[in-house]
């Protein structure tokens, strides 16, 4: 790709409609814009997509992205594991090439305007775009869910969002719009389904509990197992060859054994370490197709575009 690159990996709140999930994907088909990756998840009932190109294209990309959400998640109707306050419910934005982190800040407030402006969905902003100090951390703004968050914008205007409101959208709840560097999203699955322990694990690896720098932790069920389902949001702080045998060595305290490990979406070349336990041990990890850079260089096709597409 020439000039520079952006990254934008939205977050949607549906992971066992395939078709809604694909039209949602051929939604954010814009010319300058590369479908790096997309999976979903039924336990989670989530699905992450992964986008870089040109700014403004992606820009345009993510908006349309949030718009056909909104049309086709009802919140109301809709449940799973993983946190969620909106269809769209995370879009960040993270430079690849050419382009600093100070600029996705503003790609991010746009397409904050433009989703408030078109869809009618309120947004707020987080991480490097958060426009106050308590909503940088986006486990602060999703505080309650949507259902809690529902009920408190009528009620805290500190809750309120940052465009648009005061109330939600009914269906389609809000939309965390923010900036970051690269992040991780890694999970490890236990030989056990004892929930509890996966959660006692995540509070002791987790940053905000006094644990790893840069990580951010919680146990789930998923698949019948007991996950640790994490997010890595600074790998040179915090390598995740530490993240492993920190994990490994409370799994030994709990008396369970680490089955195998998974990363949703892609991962920085800088992040691999070759010869790492915690590679070793991930299910079904092609390079070509789950390391970032690499595929740069081979983009998906779209929905509906007749090739491969997953």
């Amino acid at each position: 790709m020439n000039g520079p690159v952006v990254e934008c990996v939205p977050n949607f709140s549906e992971g066992t409609d395939a078709r809604r999930v694909r039209a949602i994907v051929a939604a954010m088909h814009v010319e300058g814009v590369h479908l790096l990756d997309w999976s979903m998840d039924a336990d989670h009932n989530r699905s992450v997509v992964t986008i870089a190109g040109e700014p403004a294209a992606v820009v345009e990309a993510a908006v349309r992205g949030a718009g056909k959400a909104a049309e086709l998640i009802d919140l109301t109707r809709q449940q799973g594991v993983h946190p969620r306050i909106g269809a769209a419910d995370v879009i960040p934005f993270v430079p690849v090439s050419g382009i600093k982190l100070e600029q996705c800040v503003l790609l991010a407030r746009q397409a904050g305007m433009e989703i408030w402006r078109r869809f009618g969905v309120p947004v707020f902003f987080y991480e490097a775009a958060a426009s106050r100090p308590d909503r940088a951390n986006l486990e602060d703004v999703r505080r309650g869910q949507f259902e809690g968050l529902r009920e408190a914008v009528g009620k805290e205007a500190a809750r309120r969002p940052d465009l648009g409101g005061p109330g939600l959208h009914p269906t389609a709840g809000a939309c965390a719009v923010g900036a970051r560097k690269f992040l991780v999203a890694y999970n490890i699955y236990f030989d056990s389904a004892d929930v509890s322990m996966a959660r006692a694990i995540a509070r002791e690896i987790r940053a905000a509990s006094g644990g790893l720098k840069g990580v951010k932790a919680m146990g789930v069920l998923a698949h019948g197992r007991a996950q640790l389902s994490m997010n890595i949001t600074d790998f040179e702080a915090t390598p995740i060859s530490r993240v492993y045998s920190t994990v490994s060595n409370l799994a030994l305290r709990h008396k369970v054994a680490m089955a195998e490990g998974e990363v949703i979406g892609l991962v920085p070349e800088a992040a691999c370490e070759r010869e790492s336990e915690w590679m070793r041990q991930l299910a079904e990890f092609d390079p070509q197709a789950k390391i970032l850079e690499r595929r740069l260089g081979a983009p998906l096709a779209w929905p509906g575009e007749g090739r491969d597409e997953a």
